[in-house]
């Protein structure tokens, strides 16, 4: 089988190639922006029609939150049209899209666990340029996989990485702890990408870890399991202005994978002691 990746050097993308290459089976092309620019329709057809996957696993995006805010243009491009033109192209060929996208959909303002029926309403450009890659992608394939994640941390620069490298300057950090969601490690993604692939289990799932915490919460536990000592103390999303605005409870269930099977994640602080070990 023929898998194309993009956004290889992402950190969900190097989880996927890292899981994939266990397979002899797997024939995988992987390419980030120097090797194809999704958001160019006619490089995008032409080298899809030379490649010829199976499976396309769209994990490039405009992740930077503020960034979108001012840059709209870019964020709808890359995060809108270009996993519009990765659909079109696969569906021409009869391959299948998987594409990654995001908490931020949901305005985030009510207090309960976010299901895949629930209502969208993103409060950013962010938000909304996902949203409608989302839209497109099922528009333009019916053999499509959409996930939905939210925390997302890996082989790469995150949130834990950050703190780790914080606290090694600073004898005490001041975390949001008015901010509501659930770490996600990519080796859980991964496996959920790989499960569904597998079993043809097409539509829109939500996948994260298991649990809920505050960015704060966060902080504190991963500076338990690392030993380190720096003092967390806790602060409201006032205090740290930002372009773009932050749900306040973005906490998904991984609905549709119970419905289905198919929910093989861990509980947030397991996948977090396996990924700081």
């Amino acid at each position: 089988m023929k898998i194309l990746i993009t956004g290889a050097n992402g950190q969900l993308g190097r989880e996927l190639t890292k899981q994939y290459k266990k397979d002899s089976n797997i024939d995988l092309t992987l390419t980030d922006m120097a090797q194809l620019d999704i958001t160019i329709v006619e490089d995008v057809y032409c080298f899809i029609n030379i490649c010829k996957p199976d499976i396309i696993i769209n994990c490039a995006a405009f992740t930077d939150v503020d960034k979108c805010e001012t840059e709209v243009d870019l964020a709808y491009k890359v995060n809108t049209l270009g996993p519009k033109n990765l659909a079109m192209a696969a569906n021409e060929i009869g391959a299948e899209i998987v594409h990654i996208s995001t908490d931020y959909v949901f305005a985030g303002t009510e207090h309960k666990q976010l299901t895949e029926f629930d209502f969208v309403n993103p409060q950013t450009i962010y938000g909304k340029t996902k949203l409608q890659g989302e839209i497109l992608v099922t528009r333009h394939n019916p053999k499509h996989y959409i996930l939905r994640t939210a925390w997302l941390y890996g082989d790469g620069n995150n949130f834990t990485r950050t703190m780790i490298n914080l606290s090694k300057t600073n004898a005490e950090i001041k975390v949001v702890n008015d901010q509501m969601g659930t770490p996600t490690s990519t080796v859980d993604v991964a496996r959920v990408i790989i499960e569904l692939v597998k079993y043809k289990n097409y539509g829109l799932f939500h996948c994260t870890c298991k649990g809920e915490c505050t960015w704060y919460e966060l902080t504190k536990e991963i500076f338990r399991l690392k030993g380190i000592n720096t003092k967390v103390l806790p602060c409201s999303t006032e205090e740290f202005a930002r372009e773009a605005k932050r749900p306040k409870f973005s906490v998904l269930r991984n609905y549709m994978l119970e419905l289905t099977g198919s929910d093989i994640t861990r509980n947030w602080q397991v996948a977090l002691d396996d990924y700081l070990k």
